[in-house]
């Protein structure tokens, strides 16, 4: 097992499990796009100043500097295979910065003025991911409407569940906290689920590595939008027996 794939194992259990049975070169292309996630998710957890969590994505930030202008990338074990990744998938350097710029929200403890902020914020983020992922797969621009939409719809997913966790840091994850303002939320990510799925075809069975990692949306924002109570109380979550096996029956089928 490499470092990459060690480190996406830990940190990203479920990217991992999607990640284990694709190609071997599917592997290794998006091991280096997981890694960079973590790295720039954790970042400013790991710190309780601000100003060392603004340098620890300065680092990114310069990493894409770099990448942008053909210029070697300081040594590290995520950056290296990252730059190499970037250079030979000729994956746009926005996207990646975008990414970055999107974590300093996690930096400070403001939230967010409403359900588009927060949306966009996703589509920064998770929506990003997963276009990245898919172009390194070998994805055409033609399927980057879809790709996207299954990106914020499962970034928003995974986002509800994290509902919990974020509070206990001292952040505001959601711009309302009634039920019926979640509810109408997990209905915007199943709005967007429905449309990704519609345009299926779109997208090329190579980037299904990328797309099976949203397996869960589903289920997940179902049943916030039934139960928004569930949100809060961190019950969200599908068994483990039931996440397997959905993604069983999901890499299967092949229908993301």
């Amino acid at each position: 097992m490499t470092a990459l794939e060690q480190m996406v194992r830990q940190g990203d259990p479920d990217r991992h499990a999607v990640t284990i049975a694709a190609p071997d070169g599917a592997r290794a292309r998006l091991w280096p796009l997981y890694a960079f996630n973590l790295e720039i998710a954790r970042a400013p957890y790991l710190t309780q100043e601000p100003m060392i969590a603004e340098m620890r994505l300065q680092f990114w930030a310069d990493v894409f500097g770099q990448i942008a202008s053909d210029a070697a990338v300081a040594a590290h074990e995520v950056a290296t295979p990252l730059a190499e990744l970037w250079r030979a998938a000729e994956l746009p350097v926005a996207l990646g910065e975008q990414m970055v710029a999107a974590r300093r929200w996690d930096i400070y403890k403001e939230p967010f003025g409403d359900d588009q902020a927060l949306l966009e914020h996703i589509q920064a983020s998770s929506g990003n991911l997963m276009w990245l992922a898919a172009i390194a797969l070998g994805c055409g621009r033609r399927a980057e409407g879809p790709v996207r939409d299954m990106g914020v719809a499962s970034g928003l997913a995974n986002w509800l569940v994290a509902v919990p966790a974020l509070q206990a840091l001292g952040r505001q994850p959601l711009p309302e906290l009634r039920a019926d303002a979640i509810a109408a939320l997990a209905r915007q990510g199943l709005d967007l689920l429905a449309r990704a799925r519609a345009r299926r075809r779109q997208v090329g069975r190579a980037a299904l590595p990328a797309l099976l990692t949203g397996w869960q949306a589903g289920a997940v924002l179902k049943r916030a939008a039934r139960e928004p109570a569930a949100v809060a109380e961190g019950r969200l979550r599908p068994s483990e027996f039931r996440k397997r096996g959905s993604l069983a029956l999901r890499a299967l089928s092949g229908r993301w």
